[in-house]
């Protein structure tokens, strides 16, 4: 006794399905399916499905990752490799390359932050130029001798006598 396996049925696309060819000839599954409706469809019709295969623009079809060259493995460098062998080599002064490349200025402003508590800073002390978060903060900046209150001004890099 043998058991016949159900067709499966597979909810089909707007692809046309190529026939199905058996030992005994062609069959009859190739059918036109237009929208969302449920055909059957044998094991060999789903094998036999022509697909597309996509085609981006933006990639090099003969890009090839793996390659070889001269029986050489292809060698990967790092940026920092690259830029290391860029500082080797004698360049003419116009000429533009990576470790010549500088970023514009940001147009947002700097994010200042507290002296003290190292939270995002809202608000700057006008007599001893330190930069506060809270009012908690505010009460112990006034309260700092100057020479710590030079020390914090010092790490921050502002430069400013306090009188």
């Amino acid at each position: 006794m043998v058991k016949e396996t159900p067709p499966k049925i597979v909810k089909a696309t707007l692809k046309r399905k190529a026939p199905a060819t058996t030992d005994a000839g062609p069959s009859a599954v190739e059918s036109e399916v237009t929208g969302n409706e449920v055909v059957p469809v044998t094991d060999v019709a789903v094998s036999e499905e022509i697909k597309e295969e996509k085609h981006f623009v933006f990639k090099k079809q003969s890009f090839n990752y793996h390659g070889t060259v001269n029986n050489k493995k292809r060698v990967w460098k790092s940026l920092k490799q690259i830029l290391t062998h860029e500082r080797s080599l004698p360049w003419p002064e116009s000429y533009v390359h990576y470790s010549h490349i500088s970023a514009p200025p940001s147009f947002k402003p700097a994010k200042k932050y507290s002296d003290i508590s190292g939270l995002t800073a809202k608000y700057t002390d006008p007599q001893t130029k330190l930069q506060y978060a809270m009012a908690e903060e505010f009460s112990t900046v006034r309260s700092l001798p100057s020479d710590i209150i030079s020390g914090y001004l010092s790490l921050r890099g502002v430069n400013s006598v306090i009188g």
